[in-house]
């Protein structure tokens, strides 16, 4: 099947959004996914997933990667196969594994929510360089993948 050619005026298929290491910027990049979502057309249920599981990825790398002075970056890739892939990348070299968090546990639970609602995730180093990115897909049904 041949790959479909975007017209000039289309609308960009992959963004990326760059913050400073601050508790502001996961709000921000929930904001700038909501919007890009809209530009997107997605369903109102895969945005909500989506804003939600990069939630939980940005607020990782905002608490654990504490190199002073880094940024934490977010791309946000709308492939032509129908999948929403998401990566947030920070300075921590430490790759993230999903934890049992008990009832009285205030934090924990993110990577088990992005296990749970992702069609897929995983996590690598940044190659040649220091961190790491973590990344989460979401597949869009074939409605939705119609409406683009």
């Amino acid at each position: 099947m041949p790959t479909p050619h975007r017209s000039p005026t289309a609308l960009p298929q992959d963004i990326e959004f760059r913050s400073p290491r601050d508790a502001r910027s996961v709000g921000r990049a929930r904001l700038l996914l909501r919007e890009q979502a809209i530009s997107w057309k997605l369903p109102d249920e895969v945005t909500e997933t989506a804003v939600l599981l990069l939630s939980e990825l940005m607020t990782n790398a905002y608490r654990h990667a504490k190199a002073p002075g880094r940024e934490i970056r977010a791309r946000c890739v709308l492939n032509d196969d129908g999948n929403l892939r998401i990566s947030v990348t920070d300075a921590n070299d430490v790759l993230p594994t999903p934890r049992e968090a008990s009832p009285e546990d205030e934090s924990g639970r993110g990577l088990a929510l992005v296990e749970a609602l992702a069609d897929g995730w995983g996590a690598e180093p940044r190659p040649g360089r220091i961190g790491k990115t973590v990344w989460f897909e979401l597949e869009l049904d074939a409605e939705a993948r119609a409406k683009r």
